[in-house]
């Protein structure tokens, strides 16, 4: 008999890692059942509007499509509700909250975690900081129960897969689960190395403070070396004041640029510490080396001194030394490897691995 698939993510509300991993679950289970918080139609992928989408109440309070971190202390709740009975596959996709929810008691829930909620761990204090003064004074308060919900609902699950050893690692500390890794699938194929290599350097990433463009913006003001950054968020317009004339940034570039930016790269600055990196893999893939900080997700990705080289510190300084040490390696560097190395991401090795957890 066909099992009856279920597929939970956190929220709809824009495409980016998490939401590019359920379009493949999508793929794997074509006939799966979508639930979620809050789902903004425009903002998602054709692949995603053109499934029945099942939301929670919290996508009926008010200003949720804007606000819906907001409703945080109400999403336990929010699932609990969501009624799964007939379904005997369960998949949550966790980064907000979706593991939380009940399944029957024959079916099989695996919980595919991006991370562990960072709000709740290991970035509260940085969020709390910077939340208003009502808020930063409910924080405490709220965050304690949610803490102890979150790690009553990782027991509900079966089995849990982590997108990188870092967060196997994050997973074990959090919630004392054991997880297998299975990485996120990456459109390796999509992409190419180029005969045209330039001397400019490349940044790809949202300016938000923990991608920290910063570093790599006062590093490059320093070194005079050209660099292309590609994003836009908060942090834009302030690094686009403090740019010297070696450095241009812009906001996005279509498909077609953004592969003829990795490919032609002279190399890849990677500043976040993330917890797994499409980037880097896509820049891989392009043929092109990577300089990344050396803690996170990019420790299964990239190989030292094969694909790319990692710095130690978090600062424009530890930057400034990757690079000198990135300046001496490149006459070393095989592109041929790179894009093996990469290969090691796409999406067939994901499917295995999802498929290996359902016992397919």
């Amino acid at each position: 008999m066909a099992r009856r698939v279920a597929i939970i993510h956190y929220w709809l509300v824009g495409m980016r890692g998490g939401e590019r991993v359920l379009e493949r679950l999508l793929k794997l289970f074509p006939e799966a059942d979508l639930f979620t918080h809050v789902y903004v139609p425009e903002a998602m992928s054709q692949t995603i509007r053109s499934r029945t989408v099942h939301t929670s109440f919290i996508q009926r309070l008010p200003g949720a499509a804007r606000h819906y971190q907001k409703y945080l202390p109400l999403m336990p709740m929010a699932l609990e509700e969501l009624d799964l009975r007939g379904y005997d596959l369960v998949i949550s996709s966790e980064s907000g909250p979706a593991k939380g929810v009940i399944a029957a008691p024959d079916a099989l829930h695996i919980c595919y975690v991006h991370s562990p909620m960072r709000y709740l761990w290991d970035h509260y204090h940085d969020y709390r900081s910077s939340a208003g003064p009502i808020s930063r004074l409910a924080m405490p308060w709220m965050f304690h129960k949610l803490r102890m919900w979150d790690v009553a609902s990782a027991a509900r699950v079966d089995t849990h897969l982590a997108n990188s050893n870092f967060i196997r690692q994050r997973i074990k500390r959090v919630w004392n689960r054991d997880a297998e890794v299975v990485h996120p699938p990456v459109e390796v194929g999509l992409f190419r190395p180029s005969a045209n290599v330039e001397q400019r350097y490349l940044w790809v990433g949202q300016m938000t403070p923990y991608k920290r463009a910063d570093i790599a913006l006062e590093a490059f003001n320093r070194l005079g070396l050209p660099l292309l950054m590609v994003g836009e968020g908060p942090m834009s317009a302030g690094l686009r004041k403090r740019a010297k004339s070696n450095i241009t940034i812009v906001d996005r570039l279509d498909f077609a640029g953004l592969r003829a930016a990795y490919a032609q790269a002279r190399a890849l600055v990677f500043t976040a510490e993330e917890d797994f990196g499409i980037v880097p893999v896509e820049a891989m893939a392009s043929g092109r080396p990577v300089l990344a900080y050396g803690r996170g997700g990019v420790r299964d990705s990239i190989v030292p001194n094969e694909s790319g080289l990692f710095f130690d510190a978090q600062t424009p300084e530890g930057v400034i030394e990757g690079i000198e040490r990135m300046e001496a390696w490149l006459p070393e560097f095989d592109p041929r490897v790179a894009v093996q190395l990469a290969s090691r991401f796409a999406p067939e090795h994901f499917d295995e691995g999802i498929l290996r957890a359902v016992n397919v």
